[in-house]
């Protein structure tokens, strides 16, 4: 019998694979220039994390963790976001202890959210993120969202815009709240399910309703910054600044709220736009929070963090790059090592370790004789950039005959000079292309 992929997984095959790396090789590089350290966190957690920290009335936490109880009747979740958890180690760990603040952190890895798949959003999908913790000020969040607007530039993202709110600090919240639920009151029967919801558990998720006709609604309401404290409005107003002199362009939404709890203050998401003016959503988000820290037991913190989808990031650069999307499951190889003549197989097995130890490049062969002409096009649908003929006067010489399938020149080199032959054949190959 058949086993299928589970529904909103997905295998990713080389090419995929090799799409995916490229792209954290460089997040990791924007990383290291703004001083993320990188750290690696477990993927399954405490449920309880995520009840406090994302919120109880959170659609994260009420329709979408994999929950499940382990032999030891332990409630646990398959982690379904990064900030909880980056957060719990800073506290466990009592960094704030050890360290000059801010704790600048970077990390990926699997999400997991049980949710309805879609182009682009799967029930396992792939973060990339930081985390900027300890230090309360309009510069760092101006920094965390500068680096996501130079990260998306850096591997070739270019159409993105910016987009911005700021939920307010705690008295404007619940001065807000207040009004924006009378709001929805005198409206609500004409909403849906999900809004008729909100409006009893966290009525300012329904600024994030997408449905049309609640969005004509939702367009009326009274806007978060005509309820903002003046120490709430200053600090938008000095990121916004911030933001104007680092050039990064930006659109002002105030039905941004984001999806999780903890946020408070600046909230922002970055949205890819093709040139016929096709969007897969918010390419990555984040926000600042205030109370996060002492909520999981730490001392009375902020912080602010972003995250990366990285599934939406693959989408969209196959989009731009025009990818025929066909993926391709032969492994590349630079050498590629055929037997000739009648040579034992194990032999030229014996040769292929002893270049191998010698580090540097890839080399590979196939492990049955087969025809000289059929060991050729396997070379080739690997795209080999070089042969290695290993036939009865290489034994007997010790010798290698090396051909370029490029250029067709063929040489034939002593083994003992054969790493420093094949680095200058690497080098020269990477010249021609």
């Amino acid at each position: 019998m058949k086993i299928n992929v589970v529904k909103g997984t997905r295998d990713l095959g080389p090419k995929e694979t090799a799409r995916f790396q490229e792209i954290i090789d460089k997040l990791d590089s924007i990383s290291y220039f703004y001083c993320f350290t990188e750290v690696t966190l477990p993927i399954i957690e405490h449920a309880q994390l995520y009840k406090r920290s994302v919120g109880e009335t959170s659609d994260i936490v009420r329709k979408e963790m994999y929950a499940f109880e382990d032999k030891g009747k332990r409630l646990l979740v398959l982690r379904p976001e990064f900030t909880a958890s980056i957060v719990r180690t800073f506290v466990n760990n009592k960094i704030h202890a050890l360290i000059d603040l801010p704790f600048k952190v970077h990390y990926h890895g699997p999400i997991f959210r049980y949710e309805r798949p879609q182009a682009g959003r799967y029930r396992q999908f792939y973060q990339y993120g930081v985390e900027s913790i300890g230090v309360n000020s309009p510069l760092i969040d101006a920094e965390v969202i500068t680096y996501g607007y130079a990260a998306l530039s850096f591997i070739g993202i270019e159409n993105v815009i910016l987009k911005i709110n700021t939920l307010g600090d705690d008295d404007s919240r619940n001065k807000y709240r207040e009004i924006i639920s009378e709001y929805f009151q005198k409206h609500i029967h004409k909403m849906c399910h999900d809004c008729n919801e909100r409006l009893q558990t966290n009525p300012l998720r329904i600024l994030d309703c997408k449905i049309p006709s609640d969005q004509e609604i939702i367009k009326k309401a009274p806007k978060i910054h005509d309820y903002l404290s003046l120490a709430s409005r200053e600090r938008f107003n000095e990121v916004t600044k911030l933001l104007d002199q680092s050039d990064i362009p930006f659109e002002i939404d105030q039905t941004l709220v984001r999806g999780l709890d903890y946020y408070s203050e600046i909230v922002f998401e970055y949205h890819y736009y093709s040139d016929e003016g096709k969007t897969l959503g918010a390419l990555g988000a984040g926000g600042h929070y205030s109370h996060l820290v002492k909520e999981l037991g730490g001392p009375d913190l902020p912080g602010v963090g972003l995250s990366f989808g990285v599934d939406r990031l693959v989408e969209v650069l196959k989009e731009i790059e025009e990818d025929d999307n066909e993926e391709d499951y032969n492994s590349f190889v630079l050498f590629y090592l055929i037997p000739v003549g009648d040579v034992k197989i194990e032999d030229v097995y014996d040769v292929l370790m002893e270049l191998r130890k010698q580090g540097g490049y890839s080399y590979d062969m196939y492990h049955e004789k087969k025809p000289l002409k059929t060991l050729i096009q396997k070379a080739k649908k690997r795209d080999a950039r070089f042969l290695i003929f290993i036939g009865e006067d290489e034994l007997k010489n010790n010798t290698l005959t090396i051909k370029n399938m490029k250029t067709e020149e063929q040489m034939v080199v002593n083994r003992q000079d054969a790493k420093q032959v094949i680095r200058s054949l690497f080098f020269s190959s990477m010249r021609e292309g």
